[in-house]
């Protein structure tokens, strides 16, 4: 699972860095929904490599990844907020 996990880090950066290179734009969303990907496929990793029941490890890397789009969508909110007079 953590090769997976790298795989997909690697492939975002990768995936960045081509745009860049050819001069086409992304959108700060995109950028974040993939930073918000990688965090919960690195949360998934994390626990499943404990030593605790799987569906304990799996409601928490759920309820995790629950919690970071929360976070997330509210700092993009106040973000927003402040940037408007």
């Amino acid at each position: 699972m953590a090769s997976i996990a790298i795989l997909a880090a690697l492939a975002l950066i990768g995936w960045l860095i081509y745009r860049a290179v050819k001069g086409k734009s992304f959108k700060a969303h995109t950028v974040a929904y993939g930073v918000a990907c990688m965090a919960g496929i690195f949360t998934l990793a994390f626990f499943l490599s404990m030593d605790i029941p799987e569906l304990i490890k799996i409601v928490v890397s759920i309820l995790l990844g629950v919690a970071l789009i929360v976070v997330a969508a509210y700092l993009v909110q106040r973000r927003r907020q402040a940037g408007t007079p």
